[in-house]
């Protein structure tokens, strides 16, 4: 069975509350996208093990192997909540990304700049995720129209930002 490194939360993302709080606790629930049908991912690039469903993040909010991997050719839907279930954020049709397949930007705040270039457009808003800092940004703090990537607020100065996508 062959697996793929998950675009959502694949490698040591922490992720938060609405109030920028740790999701200590918080829940992810993985399905088949479009749907509430259960689907498996893994802990690891061996595929051997599976996550439970939902994946319970630890104190910081991180996931507790620190990767999520999927199956190759799959897309999922994540539902992200807090530890009481309180539904947080939605995100559908996220596939993994294959060896060498991934776009990596980088970039550097300047205190004031909200809008980034892309050297290419991404499959879709949920195909992107945006760091700050090495901390992940929920997708309700920015949007991507083609190649062009627009912070509500700009990231502070010298900020480093890494925006990966497909």
């Amino acid at each position: 069975m062959a697996v793929n490194l998950s675009i959502f939360a694949g490698v040591g993302a922490q992720l938060f509350d609405n109030n920028g709080v740790p999701l200590a606790g918080g829940l992810i629930y993985t399905y088949a996208a479009g749907t509430t049908t259960n689907q498996a991912t893994y802990t690891s690039s061996t595929g051997l093990t599976a996550h439970s469903n939902p994946i319970i993040l630890n104190a910081a909010g991180r996931v507790p192997s620190g990767e999520i991997w999927l199956l190759s050719g799959l897309n999922y839907k994540f539902l992200v909540k807090t530890f009481d279930n309180v539904q947080i954020a939605s995100y559908d049709n996220v596939g993994s990304a294959a060896a060498g397949a991934a776009v990596i930007a980088n970039f550097t705040g300047t205190g004031s700049q909200t809008s980034f270039t892309l050297i290419s457009s991404p499959i879709s808003e949920d195909s992107t995720n945006v760091y700050v800092n090495g901390v992940y940004q929920q997708k309700n703090t920015y949007a991507v129209l083609g190649t062009t990537l627009t912070f509500s607020e700009a990231p502070s100065f010298s900020a480093t930002i890494e925006v990966a996508y497909f």
